[in-house]
């Protein structure tokens, strides 16, 4: 069976579970026809509705976009700093405690401290954002530097690899699977925290939207958001994520 024909079958096997669950979701909704649990028919009416109002559109791009910058800025610092402590073990046995206290402070406490700190804006929302991710990166690229292979270095040393080129040629091809790894709980852990960033201070996103109605309590419009984006974060994760961690499971293989 070739990969076309493995990815087609995933596929499938995926439309299927969705289907499944849609047609779970409409039993129970006409089962207990209640507001609090609209049908899917309801949820899709209220998503034409905001798509049509222009409202989904610009929504969904204010959280991506801060979803993205925040996943940039935590992934370049927390990887920076990462390898550094793994190939440093006198700096990672002083900088632990600090890393240990960082894991474990609630995200909702770093991001009211931002916006009491520095106020409810742009900078604020995206850097609370990454705060509460770059730790869970410092620790994953941190174990991928104490495994990087002795011999691979040796290797630069033999060849008079300079920094740059050891760095691009030995050191990050080895923290690749680390760096998929870091990827995708990244995507996962920062979105969510976005939508309580939004909720908590911000005047536009899915987040903020969702508050809205839920103050209205309009259930059929805020499952119509959260579906929209949960539909743009599966295709980020089948388009780019596990793309990517394939490429990285296929260069370890060979690397072994």
């Amino acid at each position: 069976m070739d990969g076309c024909e493995v990815t087609i079958k995933r596929l499938l096997i995926t439309l299927l579970s969705i289907v499944l669950l849609i047609g779970l979701w409409s039993i129970v909704a006409v089962t207990i026809n209640d507001n609090a649990l609209p049908t899917p028919s309801a949820v899709w009416a209220a998503m034409v509705v905001e798509w049509r109002a222009g409202d989904l559109v610009f929504h969904l791009s204010m959280t991506l976009m801060r979803v993205a910058l925040a996943f940039i800025v935590a992934m370049a610092i927390g990887s920076a700093i990462g390898i550094f402590l793994g190939m440093k073990p006198a700096a990672d046995l002083f900088l632990d405690p600090w890393l240990i206290l960082l894991l474990n402070i609630p995200a909702l406490v770093v991001i009211v401290l931002a916006y009491i700190w520095f106020g409810l804006n742009e900078a604020a929302a995206v850097g609370a954002v990454a705060v509460n991710k770059i730790p869970n990166v410092v620790v994953t690229l941190r174990e991928g530097a104490r495994s990087l292979d002795p011999e691979f270095a040796e290797m630069g040393r033999v060849y008079r690899f300079g920094r740059f080129k050891r760095l691009w040629h030995i050191v990050l091809p080895q923290l690749q699977p680390f760096f998929a790894a870091a990827t995708r709980s990244g995507i996962a852990l920062i979105w969510k925290i976005v939508l309580v960033v939004e909720l908590l201070g911000r005047s536009n996103g899915v987040g903020f939207q969702i508050h809205l109605y839920f103050q209205l309590f309009d259930v059929a419009t805020i499952l119509a958001y959260t579906m929209a984006f949960v539909v743009v974060m599966l295709v980020v994760e089948f388009l780019i994520l596990q793309p990517f961690e394939t490429r990285s499971n296929r260069w370890r293989a060979t690397a072994t």
